[in-house]
């Protein structure tokens, strides 16, 4: 097989990326090691913001995202029993976020690309990415009972944390920086109507607590756990029990229970690889970075680095120079450790660590105190929250 742009992965990163590439009249092929009904239902991020909205909208997988998504103009902070919203519209110039589930915006998109754009395979599983350093990459793979190659002009690995793409960079070419937090996030869809119309991130001396959604009548929730839990080691009284105390109040809301459908145990780690390029071997999304889900970035990081990466592309088809791509890394990397140092912050303000000593839970209180008295501060997380200039 040949084609221009060879893309490992199936994700929202890879799917919108071809998407984008189709639109400028670029070819590619997409290889994706699962089934389509594993991509549509893997369950993921679900924040969308500002600049990942317009994207899709622009791209034309924008019309179910309207109908369906629900728009949020802020989150509420909790701690000490207190609530203050933090309005996104006010303090950005009317930007906000849109709460539409990963597995729908590959739905979305998978739709598009078999009905419109180029080849897209599923159960074609990567197995290298050989010649990255030459004019024509070549990208293993097996499908179908038998390997194949795709030769292609570049390949791009969108294949997550996991993939091959990274491991064909030259060892002495990467730089990694990383960290591994000492709790989990225990997560939990609930088929109940939220309790509250916004996101709810909760500090509390017992642990973190987040209530978010996926639909008008399905809760989405996380309990901070210690990095070693066993989902099944929660019964599901003991989950709504120790939500209710996180959540607590000093007014009159409640947390309305319901039957849980699914729970899940996420790990947190913050991950970067330097650089994002080798030769014709251009990482995005997953395969580059990690983040910790509290700041609601991964997802639209891997949508920024697709934005960036189609129009040097198209750059370089249109132009003859290689400008952007040579600065391509360097271009993405300047939002991803904005993105880094938002989730850091937000990560280690609301999660009280194993060992924390009394020091330590003054100062998380006191860096809500200053964005909850504080308009300076409080815009500092709207602006990161709706999203850093994609480009």
């Amino acid at each position: 097989m040949r084609t221009t742009v060879g893309i490992i992965g199936a994700g929202p990163a890879g799917l919108l990326l071809a998407r984008l590439l189709h639109r400028a009249g670029v070819d590619a092929v997409v290889l994706e090691c699962r089934d389509r009904a594993y991509v549509e239902h893997r369950q993921r991020a679900g924040i969308l913001e500002q600049g990942t909205v317009d994207v899709l909208r622009a791209v034309g997988a924008g019309e179910r995202m309207d109908r369906e998504g629900l728009r949020h103009d802020g989150v509420e902070l909790r701690f000490d029993r207190r609530r203050h919203r933090v309005d996104f519209p006010g303090l950005t110039g009317g930007r906000s976020v849109l709460v539409y589930a990963q597995t729908e915006v590959c739905k979305d998109l998978i739709a598009l690309q078999l009905e419109e754009g180029g080849p897209l395979l599923f159960e074609a599983e990567a197995l290298a990415v050989e010649g990255a350093d030459g004019d024509r990459p070549r990208i293993r793979f097996r499908h179908q009972g038998r390997e194949d190659v795709l030769e292609c002009d570049y390949a791009v690995g969108c294949d997550g944390f996991w993939g091959v793409s990274r491991a064909a960079f030259p060892a002495g070419r990467s730089r990694v920086f990383e960290r591994t937090y000492p709790y989990a996030w225990l997560g939990i869809l609930a088929d109940v109507a939220p309790s509250h119309d916004e996101l709810v991130y909760a500090r509390h001396e017992r642990g973190f607590a987040l209530l978010s959604m996926r639909s008008p009548s399905v809760s989405r929730l996380y309990l901070q756990v210690p990095a070693d839990t066993d989902a099944d080691d929660w019964p599901d009284d003991e989950i709504w029990s120790e939500l209710e105390r996180r959540f607590e109040t000093g007014d009159d809301w409640r947390l309305e229970r319901g039957p849980i459908t699914q729970k899940s145990v996420t790990p947190m780690r913050s991950f970067v690889h330097e650089p994002m390029r080798h030769g014709r071997l251009l990482l995005a999304g997953d395969a580059a970075h990690i983040v910790p889900p509290t700041g609601a970035k991964g997802l639209n990081l891997a949508v920024g680095d697709v934005v960036t990466l189609a129009r040097a592309l198209v750059h370089e088809r249109d132009t003859g120079s290689p400008d952007l791509l040579d600065s391509y890394s360097a271009t993405c990397l300047r939002r991803v450790w904005q993105a880094e140092r938002f989730s850091y912050d937000m990560t280690t303000m609301l999660h009280p660590a194993p060992d924390a000593t009394a020091f330590d839970a003054r100062l998380q209180l006191a860096r809500l105190e200053r964005i909850a008295s504080s308009r300076a501060a409080e815009t500092d997380l709207a602006e990161a929250y709706t999203g850093f200039p994609l480009g």
